[in-house]
């Protein structure tokens, strides 16, 4: 299998999918960066320039003409650069897109794919860092995906552009260089299917997006300490494969919640609550959550780190989860 990083195995995807279906179009630019990977986007641009409108600075207006335009039967991929910019286009996502299939009584579909930088990502400031997508999750209607690295994004991807059903891409801005194999067939990873990323039989850690890779990191560790830990990425949290959470809690007794969301009302604070309800029986000790503490994130470097989820984080939490 190539080597492959992030922005190249979305770029990839993208491509798949409009070489599938003629009714796809991109709508935006940038969305393999603005840094090194930057030029994963000129395969796109070499082959589907028709296809690729580059709108003007308005969230909104570029909002409504993906949703309007999946309404009417295109597919759409709508580009973001920074997922907080799109609070300007909040009615288009959670009152438009996510609303029209239930209120025209299954008569309209908005097949419409957003995708949005998100994360802390070095100096960002309080609005470029941001992590919005519990916000929308606590929304219906909309399919919330957080790809964690070039195999899941390329997979993802595709199921997301093939979904009649508006979906968001929440892809980490830091994690856009990140490089494994990536498998050169079609496939498509299915939307709602969490992946056991580690096995492990002392703690689980459930995590999405950017806290996976750290997660996997701290895993590797706390091996050297005779922890084992378990790695569960959810990749989606709408739909939530509660199934596969609570199986490996069950397995190992113990979770630690990570996530780049707010403590209060996030995901790991759902993801706590989901296996208390699923898996209380299960639990030998209190589960323990990694998540930003309610503060804008700083601008300064070292204290944008304090309020950072991160590896040291998630092992420490692991290791008061199992009386360390």
């Amino acid at each position: 299998m190539p080597q492959m990083n992030l922005a190249e195995a979305l770029i990839d995807g993208l491509i798949w999918s409009l070489r599938k279906d003629p009714k796809a179009t991109i709508i935006g630019r940038g969305m393999a960066g603005h840094g090194p990977e930057h030029h994963a986007e000129d395969r796109l641009k070499a082959e589907f320039a028709s296809r690729m409108v580059d709108p003007p600075t308005s969230e909104a207006a570029v909002a409504q003409l993906g949703v309007g335009a999946a309404m009417t039967g295109m597919r759409p991929f709508v580009h973001y650069g920074t997922a907080v910019f799109a609070y300007e286009a909040w009615n288009q996502f959670v009152n438009e897109a996510a609303n029209v299939h239930y209120m025209s009584n299954g008569q309209i579909k908005a097949p419409v794919t957003f995708h949005l930088f998100h994360g802390i990502r070095g100096g960002g400031g309080p609005q470029h860092s941001g992590s919005p997508y519990a916000m929308y999750a606590n929304n219906p209607g909309l399919e919330i995906v957080m790809p964690s690295g070039p195999r899941d994004a390329k997979g993802l991807i595709r199921a997301a552009m093939a979904s009649d059903n508006p979906t968001i891409v929440m892809q980490h801005a830091l994690l856009l260089g990140l490089t494994e194999e990536v498998p050169e067939e079609d496939y498509m990873i299915p939307l709602g299917k969490a992946e056991v990323k580690r096995q492990g039989k002392d703690v689980s850690v459930i995590a999405c997006s950017r806290s996976v890779v750290d997660a996997m990191e701290a895993a590797t560790e706390l091996a050297k300490e005779g922890i084992d830990v378990e790695v569960v990425d959810i990749r989606s949290i709408a739909p939530l494969d509660v199934d596969t959470i609570v199986a490996s809690v069950r397995k190992t007794g113990r979770m630690v919640a990570a996530d780049e969301t707010y403590e209060i009302c996030g995901v790991a604070s759902e993801l706590i609550a989901t296996v208390s309800i699923h898996a209380w029986s299960a639990l030998k000790a209190a589960p323990v959550r990694v998540a930003r503490p309610m503060t804008p994130v700083p601008f300064s470097p070292p204290l944008e780190k304090a309020v950072t989820p991160g590896v040291s984080k998630i092992a420490d939490a692991c290791r008061k989860a199992c009386g360390r």
